[in-house]
């Protein structure tokens, strides 16, 4: 069962529900707290934690528990408590301790537990523990089960592993402490994009868990083993080369889930404004989620679940909080087209620089809004601060979940230049940038300052194991237009 558990409730649980709920490992057991009291810790007899449970959160985005827990978050009712519990790996009453915790809560105030299965594990008054866990001190990052001098590992038995503040505080930990982290998953369990986005290697891997005992990796496939302290890849003949690690042949098969004809659409886009004391950021992300839906995500977050309406203004307050750390967020939109975004913002020395990547799904027969990019570009590169525009395509699951299988290559759809760019490359080699099927460059905005959008391909996108050298030959053409641009400008 899952170390996870978590309780859903109309009402907010007070401080006598949550003490009600670790109860469930009796009178002997220790209380304490963490972040400043975002945590609350139930710890054995010798400091050893037991149960981590994050403050209760409001989800005020319609959809949100549905997208993360299936069946149990679409029959919660709206806005939604969601309380979480994370039971130690390092003890066998962990799973239990946490699914007990859940359950009394949520009996307490009407409401539902996550897994369903977490009910069962509340045997009775109480779950019986020696109270005895030494693996980890009262101190440690509650999301890490297992650290070495190269690694911190974070086990995850859910589906979909979402990007929770957990993760990220082990994702943080381990960079600080110049380990690399690993997530750990069962070979059933999928991700999200957000938490595909945090899982960027060298400092981050999904490592799964095979039907053999062994590993590979959820992104490439690799084989990996666990040696000295680490998770390497597994190479013919015992070498050390990259270029000899094997690929999984789990990882290649279809996958069954997904049905033939689903696509996603993901867009990148990097922009930098001024930094004034009126710029309201978000402007872009909400512009491309608009033009590709016709409406604005619903809801933003600093994890997953994301818990706030979507509201630029109080977005902007968080980044300003933060300055000058940068600031990664989620957003969701669940109108029309689902979509899944993730923001970074960052000072520079040229203003406020702000990436976004949205990807949106598309069910088998949906057209894809190529149509709406161009007039996307132009608003961007006149009304955002664009830099740098690229959209792709390619076959994978609509409901944007990520699975520890391969995926249809991406293809290059669209590129787009904002005038501070197009400067520097001038005009007349933009003008004349080599691009696939004789298409033509466009001009974005009618001044002394354009920029430029450069249609690539028709969006198609070839069922995994297909199309491949399609899709080679795209991202040649791709490759030659940046160098041409790249080039002396005149």
């Amino acid at each position: 069962m899952t170390e996870d558990a978590i309780a859903l409730t109309a009402r907010c649980p007070d401080t006598w529900a949550v003490l009600a709920g670790l109860l469930a490992a009796g009178p002997d057991a220790r209380v304490g707290s963490l972040a400043e009291g975002a945590l609350i810790q139930l710890c054995a007899a010798d400091g050893g934690p037991l149960v981590t449970v994050e403050s209760p959160q409001l989800l005020r985005v319609p959809g949100e528990a549905a997208r993360l827990l299936g069946a149990v978050g679409a029959a919660a009712p709206h806005p939604v408590w969601w309380t979480e519990a994370r039971g130690s790996s390092t003890v066998p009453e962990g799973g239990a301790l946490a699914g007990a915790f859940a359950s009394r809560v949520a009996a307490q105030l009407e409401g539902a537990v996550w897994p369903p299965e977490a009910a069962a594990a509340w045997p009775g008054e109480v779950v019986p523990t020696d109270l005895r866990a030494t693996h980890q001190p009262p101190a440690a990052q509650p999301g890490v089960d297992l650290r070495t001098d190269r690694t911190a590992v974070v086990f995850q038995d859910r589906d979909p592993v979402p990007a929770t503040a957990w993760l990220a505080d082990a994702l943080r930990g381990a960079a600080e402490s110049g380990r690399t982290l690993a997530l750990v998953t069962p070979p059933g369990s999928r991700i999200t994009p957000a938490t595909r986005a945090l899982l960027a290697p060298p400092a981050a891997r999904w490592v799964v868990r095979r039907d053999d005992g062994g590993y590979r990796d959820g992104l490439h496939g690799t084989e990996l083993h666990w040696r000295d302290g680490e998770f390497t890849a597994r190479t013919e003949g015992g070498g050390s080369e990259p270029e000899l690690a094997t690929v999984a042949r789990e990882f290649t098969a279809p996958d069954q889930e997904r049905e033939p004809g689903e696509r996603q659409l993901t867009v990148r886009a990097r922009t930098v404004r001024a930094p004034t004391g009126e710029l309201l950021l978000g402007g872009a992300l909400e512009t491309i989620w608009r033009a590709l839906t016709g409406a604005p995500p619903d809801g933003w977050g600093t994890a997953e679940p994301v818990t706030q309406r979507w509201s630029r203004a109080q977005l902007t307050d968080r980044v300003r909080d933060r300055a000058p750390r940068p600031t990664w967020l989620v957003a969701v939109g669940f109108t029309g087209t689902p979509g899944v975004a993730t923001l970074r913002t960052t000072r520079t020395s040229a203003g406020v620089e702000e990436r976004a990547t949205l990807t949106l799904g598309y069910r088998p027969g949906a057209a894809l809004p190529l149509d709406a990019l161009p007039a996307l570009a132009e608003e961007l590169s006149g009304a955002h601060g664009l830099r740098t525009l690229l959209v792709e395509s390619r076959a994978a699951r609509a409901d944007l979940t990520v699975p520890p299988r391969a995926e249809g290559a991406a293809g290059p759809v669209a590129f787009a230049l904002g005038p501070g760019d197009v400067a520097g490359v001038g005009t007349a080699r933009a003008d004349s940038a080599p691009l696939p099927g004789g298409a033509r460059p466009r001009r974005l905005g009618g001044g002394a300052r354009p920029g430029y959008y450069f249609p690539l391909g028709p969006g198609d996108a070839p069922e995994p194991g297909g199309g491949a050298a399609e899709q080679r030959a795209a991202w040649r053409e791709f490759e030659e237009l940046v160098g041409h641009l790249r080039a002396t400008g005149g």
